[in-house]
């Protein structure tokens, strides 16, 4: 049983509403436990050739309804590797979010091609597919869009938009796994898709990542470039058999993660200060990695965003800011296809909730959310 509420702040002396602070990730396991155990006793964890990665790979081919999938050693080098076996090279130029993950901006460099930064949709902080329409150029060859803080690109526009320019699309469902996207599985829209098992992901494996793809010359080029004496960027047996179980029980978590989410909104409300990110259709089902919010720093005195974060975080809640976006890109490394206003809004204001909490006990999600309202309140007043 909780204490009551101390409405005084942690950060000014007062009790935390979360004492017990954010909850571990990965947690325990016991079908990755004992999937664990098997391995050690036949010593299959540590084989080149093992049966864990294939049976990893026929599982996600499965889960994400596509026919190939590759394992690779990180979601980073995925994105990438994708580019790669789209042929994306020297010259091209790939359209990217104004605001993303940094390594997305760094892996379209990496293969010698020149990011085009499009702006967001304002309700959900996504790639905003209607300004992409206004993107022009001969050098595009293709679009990377990334599913981020429990919203979804709008893929079916999106794919309709690139078949009639002929670009190609990678799909980076990092965050996403287990998201859907009407009938679809998010990741298996585009002519590529991009899973990440890093060790704060929904699939956590520490470190990994795989290429989903439906074409078997996509699928070759990717394993041609790996190829380097042997799989010079692998996943592990000892990685892939982790991955394993926690796929089978994805579906059951992604439903639980929906029902935290829907009670921690009904329990903040309207607070001050706080915007949930929305504008999803009703027949898509969103995964969250993050929950995401427009920190509204004007209805809490002007106090600093990064200020309110440390405010939440002596309340004993995972909260962080979002990515710093691409607006100080210079012109030397890309160019803007549209204006940025909302990435730029974006970089400023986002603020994210860690996906640990919305495995927890509903009296748990209600701290959560009444600790948000206490530092919202107090800030306001």
């Amino acid at each position: 049983m909780h204490e009551p509420l101390d409405p005084m702040l942690a950060i000014r002396g007062g009790r935390p509403a979360c004492p017990e602070g954010p909850p571990p990730w990965p947690p325990h396991d016991e079908a990755v436990a004992a999937a664990l155990r098997a391995a050690a006793e036949d010593g299959s964890w540590g084989q080149y050739h093992g049966p864990h990665g294939p049976r990893l790979a026929a599982a996600l081919a499965e889960k994400f309804a596509v026919e190939f999938v590759l394992p690779c050693c990180s979601g980073t080098f995925a994105v990438q590797l994708a580019l790669r076996a789209l042929g994306v090279g020297s010259g091209d130029e790939v359209v990217l979010a104004g605001y993303d993950f940094p390594g997305n901006f760094r892996a379209i460099e990496a293969v010698g091609a020149t990011p085009v930064l499009v702006d967001i949709a304002a309700d959900s902080w996504n790639l905003d597919v209607q300004q992409l329409a206004s993107v022009t150029g001969d050098k595009i060859k293709a679009v990377l869009a990334s599913h981020l803080h429990g919203g979804l690109v709008a893929m079916p526009a999106l794919m309709m938009l690139a078949r009639e320019r002929n670009w190609l699309v990678v799909e980076d469902a990092c965050q996403a796994p287990g998201a859907r996207i009407g009938e679809r599985p998010a990741g298996s829209w585009g002519d590529a898709g991009v899973l990440s098992f890093g060790g704060s992901k929904l699939l956590s494996a520490g470190r990994g990542g795989a290429v989903l793809c439906h074409q078997a010359e996509v699928f070759q080029r990717a394993k041609i470039f790996c190829e380097q004496g042997n799989h010079a960027f692998p996943l592990s047996e000892l990685q892939a058999l982790v991955v394993n179980p926690q796929l089978e029980s994805l579906p059951a978590r992604h439903e639980r993660r929906l029902q935290a989410v829907t009670r921690l909104l009904a329990g903040l409300g309207e607070v001050p200060g706080l915007r949930p990110l929305s504008g999803l259709p009703e027949d898509w089902s969103p995964a969250y990695y993050k929950l995401g919010f427009e920190y509204r720093g004007e209805s809490l005195g002007d106090c600093p965003r990064e200020e309110f974060v440390r405010s939440v975080q002596a309340e004993g809640i995972a909260l962080d800011t979002g990515f710093r976006g691409f607006l100080h890109r210079g012109s030397r490394r890309c160019r803007r296809g549209t204006p940025l206003q909302i990435a730029a809004r974006a970089a400023e204001r986002a603020v994210l909730l860690h996906h640990p909490a919305l495995l927890a006990e509903p009296d748990v999600l209600d701290r959560i959310a009444a600790g948000l309202k206490k530092v919202c309140t107090a800030l306001a007043s």
